[in-house]
């Protein structure tokens, strides 16, 4: 295992099975294994039938996760999904927001679908591929120089 990439990249929304298979497949593309990141769930108990975690389950569950950031102090969180991301940007929507890094209280946050989502919908597969290809030179821009990936501020148009 690497422990400076392991210190740099932090993932929520763990994958497992089918979902799990295709996340491993998309760590090799881009020359990592799991051991090499830290993947953590939102929710610290399988939810039966592998559902979506309910509300109040994310809440019971929110202070270990805080806790597990404050322990690693990641430079990349990369959150897989919608659920991992509204932990961090509630009122956003995955959508939009993927592929896209910013910064959250002095960490960079990138957000991805879940590989789940690919299986579900085959045409998302080739987004969550391009999204993973960028993480390289994510981790090397986030190390060599963090303050640049301050989230632009939208300038509106007046016309």
């Amino acid at each position: 295992a690497s422990c400076g990439r392991t210190q740099r990249l932090y993932g929520t929304g763990s994958a497992v099975r089918p979902a799990g298979h295709l996340l491993d497949d998309l760590l090799a593309s881009i020359g990592l294994q799991r051991q090499d990141v830290y993947i953590t769930n939102m929710i610290k108990c399988r939810a039966p039938n592998n559902r979506d975690p309910l509300p109040g389950e994310i809440e019971a569950c929110k202070p270990y996760l805080d806790r597990q950031l404050e322990m690693i102090a990641p430079k990349v969180i990369v959150t897989l999904g919608r659920f991992s991301f509204s932990k961090f940007f509630p009122d956003e929507a995955i959508g939009k927001a993927r592929g896209k890094p910013r910064r959250w209280k002095g960490m960079t946050l990138y957000p991805i679908y879940h590989p789940a989502a690919a299986l579900h919908n085959p045409q998302l597969r080739s987004t969550i591929e391009s999204d993973f290809k960028r993480l390289p030179a994510l981790l090397e821009q986030t190390v060599q120089s963090p303050e640049e990936l301050e989230e632009p501020v939208e300038q509106l148009s007046m016309f």
